[in-house]
């Protein structure tokens, strides 16, 4: 088996194109490490029973392995048998029809409401630059928008009188947020005192610009980001996408229905956005256990 299995790298490496530090060493591993459970267990490799495929997800679930993990591996195993019928050494591709563990749905990360406004106030608007570092935090909590749809804002696509924002999101596709009466506020004195103090007499139609005047990147932002975390004293994790996380999970647990924040959200299917509401139940499931009298009452 271990012949077949360096053939099979070198076919990734060769007519594949894989890109080696990455798909073929964990091809490798993950082959290896099925290969010794054979050994271990006197199986053939060309002789196997879907039983002898899950003794080995068994084995591979024992050692704590995440599904995401585990479908990984079999991943790896489907193109090696695939490979495998490919030249003749096997008739059948028995993984075909060995389905991949779910993968795990992790709850999105957000802010309590009072984390957010500690990430505003640490930036003073009479400095363009921390100006412009406390919009980015309003205009991400406000519009929900990704950090690529904020960096490509325009002013044309600003309408301050409607309190909408034109954004371009995945696929090219269009859609319009929002922002309140806090942004119109610090956006308005953004776009006429600190704005053209970073433009430096530039032409340049993007909103958000760094210290020279250029367009901003995503990184200047996730950068942004980690220097407001570090000012605020905030211990967790938070990216831009978190603001994100947590524009939705606010609306939601504030009574705004699932296919409007999908709307918002500029997600394709609603099945994405049901994920924010895994969060909103546990705070209604903390609610009742720290409310109902039959809960108080207990001891």
């Amino acid at each position: 088996m271990k012949n077949q299995i360096s053939s099979f790298l070198i076919y990734l490496k060769a007519e594949k194109n894989y890109a080696q530090d990455t798909t073929i060493k964990n091809y490798e591993i993950d082959l290896e490490q099925f290969a010794n459970f054979l050994k271990a267990n006197h199986l053939n490799y060309l002789k196997l029973t879907k039983e002898d495929i899950r003794s080995y997800l068994k084995y591979l679930d024992g050692l704590e392995y995440k599904n995401s993990s585990i479908a990984r591996h079999l991943s790896a195993l489907r193109s090696f048998y695939a490979y495998l019928v490919n030249n003749g050494v096997l008739k059948t591709n028995i993984f075909k029809t060995i389905s991949s563990p779910k993968k795990e749905k992790k709850l999105p990360n957000f802010l309590q409401y009072s984390e957010f406004e500690d990430m505003l106030n640490v930036w003073d608007v009479t400095i363009p630059l921390e100006h412009r570092n406390r919009l980015i935090i309003e205009t991400l909590y406000n519009t929900g928008a990704r950090v690529s749809e904020l960096v490509n804002i325009k002013l044309n696509d600003i309408d301050l009188n409607k309190h909408e924002i034109r954004v371009l999101g995945k696929g090219s596709k269009e859609r319009i947020v929002y922002f309140g009466d806090y942004e119109e506020d610090i956006l308005g004195s953004y776009l006429k005192a600190s704005r053209p103090k970073l433009l430096k007499d530039k032409h340049n139609n993007y909103l958000f610009l760094n210290h020279l005047g250029n367009k901003l990147t995503d990184r200047g932002v996730r950068l942004i980001i980690d220097k407001t975390l570090d000012k605020a004293s905030l211990k967790h994790k938070v990216s831009p996408h978190t603001l994100r996380h947590t524009f939705a999970t606010h609306l939601l647990n504030e009574g705004a229905d699932l296919k409007s924040v999908q709307e918002l959200l500029g997600h394709a299917s609603l099945s994405t956005t049901q994920i924010y509401t895994h969060v909103s139940n546990e705070r209604l499931r903390s609610v009742y256990l720290s409310a109902h009298p039959r809960i108080k009452n207990k001891k």
